[in-house]
């Protein structure tokens, strides 16, 4: 549901970055409206934690059909908003509710009550473990996957038992709008997941407004804004930045899959995935082939068809800031090059050569643009795919060695033969490292990053030795220390 709009409230429009056309007028919504909605989901909190896993489980599952029911009609939204092609939008909302299944069924065997170890010395108290709901939880969001990225915390969070307060870009706010409707029928119009639309301000407000936690997306020099601003309440905060991601084809690579995985990570959503392929490091032997392959698999594209236009009009001078300064320090442009991002709709671009630091290698594209580099071996593709403050994701071509060189690669997913694939896989935690930011969505550490610990030991009979007492004698604490001694000195 969304937030009742105040009389006379500021609006503002979301357009198709392909036409200009006005497609949505939302709310300006104040940290007014933002407390507003942050008490009333507080209420819903209380109920939402009631009904236990059982219940919210059943209703989370009515929320993932009345999704299927409605997938084209969602993506139509996405598509209006982003700009880019159905197909992906469908895709982006098959994967969202592949993952609201997963995470509704696994959340009382991840966070429920169970038994743990006293351990000898502790062998009189019973010791359980449970994860409790934090209560409100926000969420700040993207544009690039407006309901597939959020939804990494707005699912997960619900599923562990809390509300959702949720701030969806100013690029993509009907695409935010449309997601809470679609449960606010199923919750019997509880405000259980609500929609604040605005700018920063609202983000801002949100931040303040006393929730549990904050879970953002977004680059990583906002993610340093909203942290101030958490870090005025303590507020937790969970940061999925950007990336900088690498994939690396070695010798024995299958180079026609490598080469496609390379395309494809990097020009899908126009380049606009925060762990899309933005660097390739390829051994010599095989590169040439490589190269070629690349070279023959982007020609074939075009944009406007495979990929749609920037969905941030600003984005376009980012790439072109990129490509002009990678062909002065010394880049051979193999597609496109100056000049394929003059116009919102950016033509892809594939450079070779590019000195390592240039700001096409060393900072966030979110563009068309692939960066493909010789090295001598897996050593050198490995140590520049490390040099970088960033630490996401990364991809490995390698027939033999594709383990091994994953696991010396400093980022929090890797994909080994294939691209990206580890997004879409439920139970495996999503999130990175350094300026890619900490936390996790997905998996069993995404429940978790949305609770709360809960240790107790209940004692089941009373020591013959009183050690937490004043009644405590120094001969009850020779027999502890000697009982120590046996059994941990050794």
């Amino acid at each position: 549901m969304t937030v009742t709009d105040a009389p006379a409230q500021a609006t503002f429009t979301s357009t198709d970055p392909r036409t200009g056309e006005v497609v949505g007028t939302h709310p300006v919504h104040t940290a007014a409206d933002v407390d507003a909605a942050v008490a009333r989901a507080a209420e819903a909190a209380a109920w939402w934690a009631g009904l236990g896993f059982d219940g919210r489980r059943t209703l989370l599952a009515q929320w993932r059909r009345a999704l299927v029911r409605g997938l084209d009609a969602l993506a139509r939204i996405v598509v209006a908003e982003t700009g880019k092609p159905f197909d992906d939008a469908r895709l982006e909302l098959v994967l969202a509710i592949d993952h609201l299944d997963w995470a509704a069924k696994h959340a009382e065997k991840t966070l429920g009550r169970r038994s743990v170890s006293s351990g000898l010395l502790m062998a009189n108290q019973a010791a359980t473990l449970e994860y409790a709901p934090l209560g409100v939880v926000g969420v700040i969001g993207p544009w690039n996957y407006p309901v597939f990225t959020p939804m990494g915390s707005i699912a997960y969070a619900l599923a562990a038992g809390n509300a959702v307060v949720f701030k969806p870009s100013e690029l993509t706010p009907g695409v935010g709008v449309a997601l809470a409707d679609s449960l606010a029928e199923i919750a019997g119009g509880r405000p259980l997941f609500q929609v604040v639309t605005g700018f920063g301000d609202t983000g801002a407000a949100l931040c303040r407004s006393g929730v549990a936690k904050i879970a953002f997306t977004g680059s990583t020099a906002t993610a340093k804004r909203v942290m101030a601003a958490c870090a005025e309440t303590l507020t937790p905060v969970l940061m999925e930045c950007g990336g900088k991601d690498a994939l690396i084809v070695d010798g024995d690579a299958d180079l026609d899959a490598a080469a496609d995985a390379a395309v494809w990570g990097g020009m899908s959503n126009a380049g606009q995935t925060c762990v899309g392929v933005e660097r390739v490091y390829v051994v010599d032997t095989v590169a040439q082939e490589f190269t070629d392959r690349v070279v023959a698999k982007t020609r074939a594209l075009q944009a406007g068809r495979e990929f749609g236009p920037m969905t941030m009009e600003s984005q376009s001078a980012v790439v072109k800031g990129q490509i002009d300064d990678a062909l002065a320090k010394g880049a051979t442009a193999l597609v496109g090059g100056a000049g394929s991002a003059d116009a919102r709709l950016v033509e892809p671009v594939v450079l070779a050569e590019v000195p390592e630091d240039s700001t096409a290698v060393t900072e966030e594209t979110f563009g068309p643009l692939l960066v493909v580099n010789r090295v001598p071996d897996v050593d050198e593709a490995v140590r520049r795919a490390n040099a970088t403050g960033y630490g996401l994701g990364a991809t490995v071509f390698s027939k033999e060695r594709g383990a091994e060189i994953a696991a010396r690669l400093r980022c929090g997913m890797v994909s080994v033969n294939s691209v990206i694939s580890f997004a879409g896989i439920p139970a495996l935690p999503f999130g990175g490292v350094g300026d890619s930011g900490f936390g996790r969505i997905h998996g069993e550490d995404g429940l978790r990053e949305f609770t709360r610990s809960q240790a107790v030991a209940r004692q089941r009979f009373a020591l013959p030795i009183a050690v937490t007492s004043f009644r405590r004698t120094s001969a009850g604490m020779g027999a502890l220390l000697g009982l120590v001694r046996v059994l941990r000195g050794r």
